[in-house]
């Protein structure tokens, strides 16, 4: 009879008893499919078509590759959704909520490093700094890489030691499978990811702060200059990178923290539920980056507008 009521208590806290499934499906589906359609044409612009190399090209590259992967990973998020069952959920948690990280902290990073390339060019016009070069910016690429993989599998290492039988579902979230262990590691690169989220924010504001002062001064000191009008792009540029950056990665890292740290602690299942979906509403804010991206390759990259033939809409660079 205990046993029972046990079972009754503990239920409605389970993903199959989340309202606002329906919504969330209907949604991922959505951001998959145009996501899809889109990165699948960048893609192609990139890969299939001849490109120019140069160290913002192979940046808006790997930013291409990230978005694709997160297209690619809502699959098993919808499946998630869509089939509410334990073993479905352990492979979205051991696969799936990885990749979707790995693929979110490299979008982040690239995002960086377009801003930071932007802004070399704006300092020194003329002549390239050695971070600039195709070959340095394909290092930077590969250890970007290599260190989010190596972290992400060292996740996956751990969940996949797990004994099925010592860790019960008993929520609607991946840290209903976490032993102490996982747990530890799994706050260490909460707070690590965090902390590259806001290096690269305050990186933008402050790279977006020196092109307006730059052009500021430009304007006062020579107004006519054909070099203003450059200045003006590149601050134009960096405010469609600081809009999607700001849209889609800024919310879910005000929610992400504090639930991580706070859900632990809630004992209303009603109000878990809640904060839950909460975070899942800033978490599908991340996923429309790979739609947004585009706009960013449009914008910075001459190459792309040329190769589907929408150079006239820009003026160019």
């Amino acid at each position: 009879m205990d046993q029972n009521v046990t079972n009754s208590t503990e239920e409605p806290c389970g993903l199959s008893e989340m309202p606002a499934r329906p919504f969330f499906i209907c949604l991922y589906t959505l951001i998959f499919v145009a996501s899809l359609v889109l990165n699948s044409i960048t893609v192609y612009v990139y890969f299939c078509k001849a490109t120019k190399q140069s160290s913002i090209t192979i940046y808006l590259k790997n930013l291409a590759i990230a978005d694709l992967f997160v297209c690619l990973c809502l699959i098993l998020r919808i499946a998630k959704y869509a089939i509410t069952s334990v073993e479905i959920q352990r492979i979205y948690c051991n696969f799936g909520a990885p990749a979707s990280y790995l693929n979110m902290y490299s979008s982040i990073l690239f995002m960086g490093y377009i801003a930071a390339n932007r802004y070399m060019k704006i300092v020194r016009p003329l002549e390239s700094h050695t971070l600039q070069t195709v070959r340095s910016t394909r290092y930077i690429c590969i250890v970007t890489w290599a260190v989010l993989l190596f972290s992400n599998c060292v996740y996956t290492a751990v969940f996949l030691s797990i004994d099925k039988q010592t860790s019960p579902h008993s929520g609607f979230d991946c840290d209903s499978f976490h032993n102490s262990l996982l747990r530890q590691i799994y706050l260490a690169l909460q707070i690590i990811s965090f902390s590259v989220f806001l290096f690269v924010l305050v990186s933008l504001i402050l790279f977006y702060c020196l092109n307006v002062q730059r052009l500021r001064q430009a304007q006062h000191t020579m107004p006519n200059q054909p070099g203003n009008a450059k200045l003006r792009k590149s601050k134009h540029n960096m405010q469609v990178l600081m809009v999607v950056f700001g849209v889609c990665f800024v919310p879910y890292h005000l929610v992400r923290l504090p639930y991580v740290f706070i859900k632990p602690l809630l004992q209303d299942c009603k109000a878990e539920q809640v904060f839950y979906i909460l975070k899942e509403v800033t978490v599908l804010l991340t996923v429309l980056n790979a739609c947004l991206d585009p706009l960013i390759y449009f914008v910075f990259c001459k190459t792309f507008r040329a190769q589907l033939n929408l150079q006239r809409f820009c003026k160019s660079k």
